[in-house]
């Protein structure tokens, strides 16, 4: 798949600690990660499937301590259900979380605000969905 987003204006929204806050905490959670690519870098560092890259690298070192992983990951080819202009992402990633309180101690820490930046080098778009697992080979 050729990851090169467009830089499209977009209403971003920051993370919503208070949503995460007041779901119940009781065991792990996985966060859907839909993220659309720019062309470009911010940064001018090639483009923003290699500051992605960047990122990640980083991000997969801080998960590990943390009992974190990635469940799957992999390129989105189309929208078979919705409105595709809508709904357009170049990436999908699982990440599973013991419990929410480390996802969010994990983006509060200095080594996730250093890796951010090139997160948001590379993102056009990016949202989240904090999903309790109910069915799944991990699931106690």
């Amino acid at each position: 798949m050729d990851h090169g987003g467009t830089d499209a204006d977009r209403d971003y929204r920051p993370l919503d600690t208070d949503l995460i806050l007041s779901l119940p905490d009781n065991g792990p959670v996985v966060m859907v990660n839909l993220v659309r690519l720019r062309e470009r870098a911010l940064n001018g560092e090639g483009s923003g499937w290699d500051a992605y890259q960047r990122y990640s690298a980083t991000v997969v070192k801080l998960m590990r301590p943390r009992g974190a992983t990635i469940l799957w990951a992999g390129d989105v080819e189309g929208v078979a259900l919705g409105v595709p202009d809508g709904h357009r992402w170049d990436y999908a990633v699982l990440v599973r979380y013991p419990s929410r309180a480390v996802f969010l101690e994990m983006l509060g820490s200095a080594g996730y605000a250093a890796a951010n930046i090139e997160r948001e080098n590379a993102l056009a778009d990016h949202v989240i969905f904090a999903v309790k697992e109910t069915f799944g080979k991990f699931r106690a």
